[in-house]
């Protein structure tokens, strides 16, 4: 009788033992998959070619709205292409009805790029996007991401979504 009780003792140990190990080595796997992902977000940011894809809208007054449609910030060296809507007071309207989001195309603009901890902040200060004084971008080590923007003529807006790398 006691031969069969350790043998199941054993059994038990056994099995602890293998759970054991591949609990390790999908902690392991965990934590190197979130290393390469933080690494391809730091690559695309300081090279400056990514696409921030925003899925929430928070305007200053309201609720926070889901986005449905596909908007997009684009960033390059050399251009900055803003695709977003806008929800929020706007103290002038615009000449053009369909340009009511924050839509420009800018050549000439500042980037400011910091390093803070496990993030980025990057301020970018177009200069010919008319109403649009700044965007204030926060990047986080997973791709997640958060946009501030600041305007002349509209109350303030931000946008949480991700970046994705710019082909």
């Amino acid at each position: 009788m006691k031969t069969h009780q350790f043998t199941r003792s054993r059994a038990i140990l056994l099995m602890v033992s293998i759970l054991s190990v591949t609990t390790g080595m999908a902690q392991n796997d965990k934590s190197n998959k979130k290393a390469e992902k933080a690494a391809e977000v730091k690559a695309m940011v300081e090279a400056q070619r990514y696409i921030f894809k925003p899925q929430t809208a928070n305007p200053m007054r309201g609720r926070t709205m889901q986005l449905t449609s596909e908007y997009t910030v684009k960033v390059s060296k050399d251009t900055i292409v803003s695709d977003l809507p806008y929800f929020g007071r706007a103290f002038t309207a615009p000449i053009d009805p369909s340009k009511g989001g924050i839509q420009f195309n800018s050549t000439n603009f500042d980037y400011k790029l910091e390093t803070i901890k496990k993030r980025w902040q990057v301020t970018i200060k177009p200069t010919d996007a008319g109403d649009v004084q700044q965007f204030f971008l926060t990047i986080f080590n997973n791709g997640s991401a958060t946009l501030q923007v600041t305007s002349t003529n509209r109350t303030p807006i931000s946008f949480n979504g991700y970046v994705v790398e710019r082909k």
